[in-house]
């Protein structure tokens, strides 16, 4: 009995070891060579035709760029006191660098948010938008804080 479960497990370790693939390797050297993916394999696009004449014939996008999504800090923003006077400009470029009023400070994203330091004062912005309120600083030294609104 325990030998039928030690064959058992064997198998079944080796079944599960060997590697499995959707197509087999001169199906996807040819995939590859043709410039075709399967969908466009399946539109008319030929695999036995090289990249250049599937790209004259319409198959094969070339357009390599990726599609990129813009950083949730990228913009205009301005640090608030309670009192309503503005504690500070920022700015964010689309890749997250940021200048607080035309002096650049290194940024460093934590906790899903983006935080930066100019002195005594931290900066916090949330990356997600969906939360309000988040978008804060606080002055170490002095004890206030206050919001970050989006211009």
């Amino acid at each position: 009995m325990i030998q039928k479960r030690i064959v058992l497990c064997l198998s079944l370790a080796s079944f599960l070891s060997t590697p499995v693939w959707a197509i087999n390797k001169e199906y996807r050297q040819k995939l590859e060579q043709s410039g075709c993916t399967q969908v466009s394999e399946a539109q008319g696009c030929d695999i036995n035709k090289t990249k250049a004449e599937n790209t004259r014939a319409g198959f094969v996008n070339n357009d390599n760029s990726k599609a990129s999504t813009a950083s949730p800090y990228t913009g205009q923003w301005q640090a608030m006191s309670d009192s309503g006077t503005t504690v500070a400009n920022i700015s964010i470029d689309a890749y997250d660098k940021v200048t607080i009023n035309g002096k650049s400070i290194k940024a460093k994203k934590l906790d899903g948010g983006l935080q930066f330091k100019q002195g005594k004062i931290i900066y916090t912005i949330q990356g997600d938008r969906r939360l309000e309120g988040e978008d804060v600083w606080r002055d170490t030294d002095a004890g206030t804080q206050g919001k970050i609104l989006k211009r």
